[in-house]
């Protein structure tokens, strides 16, 4: 009989303890393997170019990062269409009538604020952040209970950013 001593070992039970954390694109490609939708090479492009970003992109954002040489517009379209359905990607917001995305593995939802004069995105803090988050949970469990199935929401905010100085407190302070 073999027995082996190395806890790596295939044998031993713990072959998961020496896996590296899966990448974005590798969560979001299983994502797209449980709802039986094909990968391709335009969808893997796409999704790379999504979790590389740092704030929602445009579909031409997006379609400029893949480049039109490995897949045309319309793919790009069709692609977060279906990411949408799924729950793989969320519509950020709407900016100038263009909707923005942002990928969804899993983590809570982003929200924003946009300047209105330089259409610069800022995060919000992570305290208003969860702030928000919590109000919505119950909007969202009140018309649950009223018969709503499938609720989501869209909340981005939109202003005029103060100008820079060097006493200045940060855009959006941390609410306790």
């Amino acid at each position: 009989m073999i027995a082996s001593t190395q806890t790596n070992h295939p044998l031993s039970g713990n072959a998961k303890a020496d896996r590296k954390p899966l990448s974005a694109v590798e969560l979001a490609t299983a994502k797209l393997k449980l709802a039986r939708l094909r990968i391709t090479q335009p969808r893997l492009a796409i999704l790379a170019s999504l979790s590389k970003r740092d704030q929602p992109s445009s579909i031409e954002q997006l379609h400029e990062d893949v480049g039109p040489e490995n897949c045309d517009l319309v793919t790009v379209y069709r692609c977060m269409a279906a990411f949408e359905e799924i729950g793989l990607v969320r519509r950020a917001f709407f900016h100038n009538g263009t909707a923005l995305y942002e990928i969804n593995l899993g983590q809570p939802t982003r929200y924003h604020v946009v300047c209105k004069q330089t259409n610069r995105v800022e995060e919000l803090d992570p305290a208003t952040s969860d702030e928000l988050r919590r109000a919505i949970e119950v909007v969202q469990e009140k018309l649950r209970g009223r018969g709503y199935s499938g609720v989501g929401h869209i909340v981005e905010f939109f202003g005029v950013a103060p100008q820079p100085s060097r006493t200045s407190a940060p855009a959006i302070p941390p609410t306790r």
